[in-house]
This record gives C-alpha cells, sequence and structure tokens, in this order.
C-alpha cells in the first residue's frame, strides 16, 4: 500500500500512454505541458504505459517529490474511459486502491453514503 494515500488529494489519471522511463523532471513535465497543472500542488499524477501493467503516481510532498512505480506480474492495470476528450481523469483514492489491486471498475457498485452538504447551514 503507498504510505500517505489520502482521501484530501485530488488524483488525475494522465489518460495517454506514458513513456515510463521519464523520471521526476520528465513526468513533472508533463504535468506542467500536458495537464496545464502544477506537479508541486500536492495532488498525485498517475501515469501508466502502453501496455498497461507499469504505473507511476507522482507527487511532491512538501520537500521533494515522490514516485510510486508498481509493474504488475501478470495482468493490466484497467483505466476508466475518459470523458470529452481529455488528457486526465479525476479519480477518486478509491479508485485508485481498486485499479491497483485489479478490481473491476465497470463491475463495483457504490452504495449510498450521507452528503455532507445536509449538515451545512
Amino acid at each position: 500500500m503507498i504510505y500517505g494515500l489520502s482521501g484530501q488529494i485530488r488524483y488525475y489519471l494522465y489518460s495517454p500512454a506514458t513513456d515510463l522511463r521519464k523520471g521526476f523532471d520528465g513526468l513533472s513535465g508533463l504535468v506542467r505541458n500536458e495537464l496545464l497543472r502544477d506537479p508541486l500542488s500536492g495532488d498525485a499524477f498517475i501515469f501508466i504505459n502502453r501496455r498497461r501493467n507499469l504505473l507511476k503516481l507522482l507527487m511532491w510532498d512538501q520537500t521533494g517529490f515522490v514516485i510510486y512505480y508498481k509493474r504488475l506480474e501478470s495482468g493490466t492495470f484497467e483505466i476508466p474511459a475518459r470523458k470529452n476528450g481529455n488528457k486526465s481523469i479525476v479519480i477518486g483514492r478509491e479508485e485508485l486502491v481498486m485499479i491497483l489491486e485489479g478490481i473491476s471498475l465497470e463491475k463495483v457498485k457504490r452504495r449510498k453514503r450521507f452528503l455532507y452538504s445536509n449538515f451545512v447551514d
């Protein structure tokens, strides 16, 4: 499990296949130039290769960049369908965990939870 996976940050999944030979500078360049986001924001940016068996997650943790890198021995990562041709998809922590654990996103049924806005004056 990834240290520091939080529900308080946003997770951006970069949709196009990525050359995962890229390191800190190459991936943060994709964040700036392709996603038009700030890699120092504290958000997490997820990149997957063409074969969908490698995944890198890049984030800034206030003292430097952190990369989490996962290689599957068999199978592939499932990528959610992108909408409107966007280069990134915002996913929740739960979806990221399901992608990492190989759970089919299409077959997941979400149960109703309370809405925080119901408790705000």
